[in-house]
């Protein structure tokens, strides 16, 4: 085993040093060049220890050479792809590419009219991958000048708010703009930059221009995002960004999002991307949550709260801005200690029905959770009830070759009296029921409990035996009235049993 992994090492390293020669000596045939360029890409993506080899001897200085000097754009292209592949999957190589010359490199393809929308695509992707999770990056981002060149693209790459992204160029200019997104995200956060985060905002305004004019996913969700990571754990920047009237806008598209959230599943999904961002603005100061009593947010996110669609960790999401939107109310409610004019015992008055208002809305809110922690409850206690269904099936397949063995010598012997028949098959069904196999099962559908109160598995044990047709040659003779009803009743049950098979089986 370690021979042939030592041979496969070996055979990528002699691939490597070849594909660097060529891409040396084919500086006339650009062709040539992207298809070796393409074959590094590859090599590189199924051995991680392919980028460090290939940084070792120099593969990665000449392909940024490359990238600079070549006059054919799809080899600049496919240069730039590898840098940010190789820098993405190994530290090492992106401390190595993070440099200031690199840096101003990338800022002149964003920069130069002759550039193609892919080219600044993978100029945008290289600096976010340079700079994600790396401080230094995050710094030369900004000492470069580059973070003005992505703030200058976020404004200008899509200028109309009506956007059709079945048109070709617009959903390439879209998907430049939405990777300049990601990209100034990577500069404010993670880590959490405040000398960029200062820098972002400036894009407010334009931010908030786009949330009043297009409330689609593809513009929602990016800027959310973007807004989110700038505001975060950043009190100025907070400031800044409700004296823009960022907050009311917000507010006001997740007054729209609840309200369209009764029709369609994909606004429930993206109030709750809106509800983290207003989250994020009001936080680390409750009293920013004064701008939300306007638009009744706190009754538009309980309504919210109570869509079906939703899982427990959005839920989760809705509760926490929950409770920062009310931690204010405290503040307020404590003007009870001050004494009052004749004009202000009208306030006292609406403070005092804010505060019944905001008690019976956490009263709600406590329900609501108590429910979510009963349905994580249930669904823990499902897990091990079927881990005990699965160790009863055997002892269960026993009792049915029994009771099929006992209906069949009934069957051969004539078959008991009608008296004996009953009571012999409550006996059996008792037998069956002991295992709780079926209510195990279906914890957490109605409708299965439903069908388990009135399914009979020995009816299931007919089924299979094919005993249907001898109990009822059996019986005829003797009473044929009961034959027809228990008839009736085995063929409804059976139906019942096939329906809860098939649940069992995707619902295990």
């Amino acid at each position: 085993m370690e021979s042939e992994d030592t041979k496969k090492i070996q055979e990528m390293k002699t691939d490597l040093n070849l594909l660097l020669e060529c891409l040396k000596y084919q500086m006339d045939n650009p062709f040539s060049q992207k298809e070796a360029l393409v074959t590094i890409h590859s090599i590189c993506q199924q051995n991680s220890n392919a980028g460090v080899y290939f940084r070792e001897i120099g593969g990665l200085m000449f392909v940024q050479n490359l990238a600079k000097s070549s006059e054919h754009s799809m080899v600049k292209e496919a240069a730039l792809y590898i840098l940010g592949t190789v820098a993405e999957q190994n530290v090492y190589c992106q401390q190595t590419l993070c440099t200031s010359e690199l840096f101003e490199d990338l800022i002149w393809f964003l920069r130069n009219n002759d550039s193609n929308t892919n080219l600044k695509r993978m100029s945008v992707y290289v600096i976010l991958v340079l700079v994600s999770n790396n401080r230094t990056g995050q710094t030369l981002v900004r000492e470069t000048g580059c973070i003005k060149v992505l703030s200058q693209l976020f404004r200008v790459v899509i200028s109309k708010h009506e956007l059709n992204l079945s048109d070709k160029n617009i959903f390439q200019n879209y998907q430049l703009w939405s990777s300049v997104c990601s990209t100034l995200c990577v500069c404010v956060n993670n880590p959490q930059n405040d000398e960029n985060q200062m820098l972002c905002c400036s894009l407010f305004p334009h931010a908030n221009e786009w949330l009043i004019n297009c409330i689609k996913p593809e513009i929602i969700r990016p800027l959310c995002s973007f807004i989110g990571l700038t505001v975060a754990n950043n009190t100025h920047v907070q400031k800044y960004f409700i004296s823009v009237g960022g907050l009311d806008v917000l507010s006001q598209v997740l007054v729209q999002l609840e309200s369209d959230s009764h029709k369609t599943l994909s606004s429930a999904k993206l109030a709750v991307v809106v509800t983290k961002t207003v989250d994020a603005c009001i936080a680390d100061n409750p009293m920013f949550g004064e701008v939300l009593s306007k638009y009744h947010i706190v009754s538009k996110l309980l309504a919210l709260l109570l869509h079906e669609s939703l899982d427990s960790e959005e839920k989760f999401s809705i509760i926490l801005t929950l409770g920062h939107c009310t931690e204010v109310c405290a503040e307020k409610l404590s003007l009870r200690e001050y004494s009052f004019s004749e004009n202000e015992a009208e306030q006292l008055k609406d403070i005092n029905m804010k505060e019944k208002n905001i008690e019976e809305y956490w009263k709600k809110a406590k329900e609501i959770l108590h429910r979510i922690e009963q349905l994580e409850a249930e669904e823990n206690k499902e897990k091990i009830q079927r881990e005990k269904y699965k160790n009863n099936v055997s002892p269960m397949n026993i009792n049915i070759q029994n009771t099929m063995k006992y209906f069949h010598a009934d069957s051969i012997s004539g078959g008991p009296k009608a008296e004996d028949k009953d009571e012999s098959q409550s006996k059996k069904l008792q037998s069956c029921k002991s295992y709780g196999l079926m209510s195990k099962a279906c914890t957490n559908n109605d409708q299965m409990k439903t069908l388990l109160k009135s399914a009979n598995p020995v009816n299931a044990c007919y089924r299979e035996s094919g005993q249907n047709e001898t109990l009822y040659k059996a019986n005829s003779s003797r009473n044929q009235n009961l034959h027809e009803e228990t008839t009736f009743e085995k063929k409804e049950l059976v139906s019942q049993s096939r329906s809860i098979y098939i649940m069992f089986r995707y619902n295990k």
